[in-house]
């Protein structure tokens, strides 16, 4: 059944990707009524109906401009096809992950140096995008909504046990400990979900990862190990630690839950913490929307003054390097960023606008991370720097399983030379 399943959902995908690579041939035609036609790629299937909506009121005020969305699951995969043959979309959304980066340095998108719009744009999160990867100089995409990666907390439980957000991590530990004495479980577990030790490792390496750490480890290539310069091995053991002594204020069989059992559980008041990101409430609000939840960031740190908020660039916007159709697509890029547009996709979205000073939505999770955002105390992932040869989320799931530290360390050493070793370093122009 499963097979079979899967053989459905390749064929999807191909037939997904014949039918948009047909749609971006027709647009390529050049108009005959006046009428210019955009071809807007973009990866979110859960924001067709916004995006349906931005296009329908962009289109009304724009008359001599049609924009058709295009929206395919595997959006990675997508892109890279189109861009070989030669028929890259006018106007894309991505994540802005690793893979972006990597079409990022082989320089076929747009250069925004030099548009209006990057100025309107939180400089903190166009950081984020740079330290994906760049070609030459340019500014390749444009940040527009964020998600924020957190410990998301119940509020109510910490009201009712006189608990206050902790801002360093013997606060945390103290919050744990406050919480088991009281009976109540302080985290809730999911490793039968592997990916799900990422989070904490994400926001807790954030901090040894924040000095040009993957640059050097980049420059130093396959002689990458415990006597470079930088490793995993010198520089992240403390982080590692610091994630084992989370999981063990866990409940009881953590290594079989689910995602969704977290989700669950959180949602019903049966913890008091979760180690998700924002993208978690939606789940949980499903169940409970009453549930107040706050987010705040992992304190892995003695002073409250250099926390930082783990956030990734959710959406990012670009267009093609060589569009015949630049004028039109601009002015379509610029309506995305007019701040009431991007304030109600990013509310609708559970997310944080880029544009500076955009009204967040009234989430209590959001508006308790907005200082970190209007502060720029906000650092990208740290798995979007890590080859996706790499498999951090099976090292990082096995690593809580035995607690053996070094040996997680020494593998992603290992693994990340043997990478560099067999890749042709991408440079700009």
């Amino acid at each position: 059944m499963r097979n079979r399943e899967n053989r459905r959902g390749r064929t999807a995908a191909a037939a997904a990707l014949v039918a948009l690579l047909a749609a971006v041939g027709g647009c390529a035609n050049e108009p005959s009524d006046g009428v210019t036609t955009l071809n807007f790629f973009q990866f979110k299937g859960e924001a067709l109906e916004d995006f349906t909506q931005i296009i329908a009121d962009f289109e009304a005020e724009n008359p001599d401009i049609k924009v058709v969305q295009n929206q395919v699951a595997d959006a990675d995969t997508a892109i890279r096809t189109l861009l070989v043959k030669d028929k890259t979309p006018d106007v894309i959304t991505l994540n802005a992950s690793g893979n972006f980066g990597r079409l990022v340095q082989a320089g076929v998108f747009y250069d925004f140096s030099d548009e209006p719009v990057l100025e309107t744009i939180n400089p903190a999160v166009q950081e984020i995008i740079a330290d994906l990867g760049t070609y030459g100089d340019e500014i390749s995409g444009l940040g527009y909504v964020n998600n924020a990666n957190g410990v998301i907390y119940n509020q109510d439980v910490f009201e009712q046990q006189g608990l206050e957000v902790p801002e360093t991590w013997d606060e945390l530990v103290a919050v744990c400990d406050a919480l088991q004495a009281a009976g109540i479980t302080p985290f809730y577990g999911t490793l039968a979900d592997s990916w799900t030790g990422l989070p904490s490792f994400n926001a807790l390496g954030a901090y040894p990862a924040g000095d040009d750490f993957f640059d050097q480890m980049r420059e130093q290539g396959e002689e990458t190990g415990p006597d470079s310069e930088v490793s995993f091995q010198k520089d992240f053991a403390e982080a590692m630690d610091q994630q084992y002594q989370l999981f063990e204020y866990m409940q009881d069989g953590y290594r079989g839950a689910t995602y969704d059992d977290g989700n669950a559980a959180f949602a019903n008041g049966e913890v008091a913490m979760l180690l998700q990101g924002i993208w978690a409430l939606s789940p949980i609000k499903g169940i409970n929307p009453d549930i107040r939840a706050g987010i705040f960031p992992y304190p892995a740190t003695d002073d409250p003054a250099d926390r930082v908020l783990v956030s990734g660039v959710d959406v990012v916007v670009t267009m093609a390097r060589d569009t015949p159709r630049q004028e039109e697509a601009l002015r379509f890029i610029d309506y995305l960023f007019e701040k009431d547009v991007i304030e109600e996709f990013a509310a609708s979205q559970n997310m944080i606008p880029s544009v500076e000073g955009a009204e967040l939505s009234e989430e209590p999770a959001i508006q308790s991370v907005a200082p970190y955002f209007d502060e720029g105390r906000i650092a990208g992932f740290i798995d979007h720097q890590i080859p996706p040869s790499i498999p951090l989320a099976a090292i990082d799931q096995q690593f809580l399983f035995s607690g053996d530290a070094e040996a997680a360390l020494a593998t992603l050493d290992s693994e990340w030379s043997k990478v560099a070793a067999r890749t042709i370093p991408v440079t700009g122009e």
